[in-house]
């Protein structure tokens, strides 16, 4: 199925020209201290100050510019990569485990197991993803962590819906019975046998969910909920330009377009994705 679904998803240009964008800020993000560094490939430090250079425009350099302390911008893009993509990947890691856990019991069990799980879900859709992070970050204080935590234990209700309506179906199966019927555990037949044939819409799923968790950490350091400073993110430097965008251009374009480019390429293989898993497809 997977060899059959790739040879499906490579024929979309622009989908694997997505995949080899997020590849290559991925690569980016875990070299950062062998890239931007003093004394690595770039000459600065993404935390060092330099007021000499407030507000310098993008030269031979700094190839992004300053900002207003005359910090490198390309230095702090390229550590700020590190923290979106480490926040995207492991909350959505955490919203997987209890989504396609809770998913599965639901599924599998039904009854009173389904009606709380699904119960549970809608409490947590009644109230607005944003405000409901902002929440538990301003009662926990912001950090990596927090905010880690916070996306994936709000974010999880897509992947328990898909593998619910995927356990309602599939444990009616041939296969499902005769694992029953050779005396197996349940334990033993959600995890080796169901699960892993309900996977394929929640990876779809999953692209989705990291190109959120990206654009919502963006959006937190933008309010000065995010990530402590000085630690770099893609939205602290906006938000630094926040005061300056009349004569800071660049603390604008260079954030926002890789925010912009890094979240659209993630939709893109999402939906090219379940393009490609679609059994209808040719």
């Amino acid at each position: 199925m997977w060899k059959v679904t790739w040879r499906r998803f490579r024929r979309s240009r622009l989908a694997v020209a997505a995949l080899i964008y997020v590849a290559a800020v991925t690569l980016i993000a875990a070299a950062a201290p062998l890239i931007a560094e003093r004394g690595r490939l770039l000459p600065f430090d993404p935390n060092e100050v330099d007021f000499s250079s407030r507000f310098r425009p993008p030269d031979h350099l700094h190839r992004l510019g300053t900002d207003d302390l005359g910090r490198d911008v390309l230095a702090r893009m390229i550590h700020g990569a590190r923290v979106s993509l480490t926040v995207g990947f492991l909350a959505t890691a955490i919203s997987l485990v209890i989504g396609s856990l809770l998913g599965a019991l639901a599924g599998y069990y039904r009854g009173v197991a389904d009606w709380i799980v699904s119960r549970t879900i809608e409490v947590v859709l009644c109230f607005p993803f944003l405000f409901l992070v902002l929440g538990i970050v301003a009662l926990f204080g912001p950090s990596l962590y927090t905010i880690m935590i916070a996306l994936g234990l709000t974010s999880w209700t897509a992947e328990a819906r898909y593998v619910r309506g995927e356990f309602l179906r599939i444990r009616e199966l041939d296969f499902a019975y005769a694992a029953r019927a050779s005396g197996a555990r349940d334990a033993r037949i959600i995890l080796r046998h169901l699960l892993p044939n309900a996977l394929a819409p929640v990876l779809v799923s999953a692209s989705f969910g990291v190109a959120s968790a990206i654009l919502t950490e963006s959006a937190l350091s933008f309010l000065g909920f995010g990530v402590p400073l000085p630690t770099p993110t893609w939205g602290s430097i906006l938000l630094a330009a926040q005061q300056n965008i009349e004569y800071a251009w660049w603390l604008v374009v260079f954030p926002g377009v890789a925010i912009f480019l890094t979240v659209a390429s993630f939709n893109i293989i999402g939906d090219r994705f379940r393009d490609a898993l679609d059994p209808r497809a040719e």
